[in-house]
């Protein structure tokens, strides 16, 4: 019930109207988010975990070295993709982070 928080009929009696999309978009954004912090979290644990366990291979070394890069490089383009939509944001003077549905 949590997600279905901002819903403009929760009980499902009435047909959903268009501005509901917004709590769709909203809540997709989110799941897709936490995602790819998991997935950050696990490439940089898989990555350790390869290093540590190279034992002096110089390929296995390697290979971890470039997992965990493209982890920190994963976070630098969810970061910078943010920082840009601020930017533009502040440029523009429109909230485009939002998701909303003009009738």
């Amino acid at each position: 019930m949590v997600l279905a928080q901002n819903w403009t009929d929760p009980s499902g009696k009435d047909p959903a109207p268009l501005k509901d999309l917004e709590v769709v978009f909203k809540n997709g954004v989110n799941v897709i988010l936490g995602f790819a912090g998991i997935a950050l979290f696990v490439m940089l644990l898989v990555g350790g975990f390869k290093y540590l366990n190279s034992g002096g291979d110089p390929k296995a070394a390697e290979s971890a070295n470039k997992t965990i890069t493209l982890a920190i490089a994963g976070l630098l383009v969810i970061v910078l993709s943010f920082l840009i939509l601020a930017l533009i944001s502040k440029i523009t003077g429109v909230d485009v982070r939002e998701f909303k549905i003009v009738q």
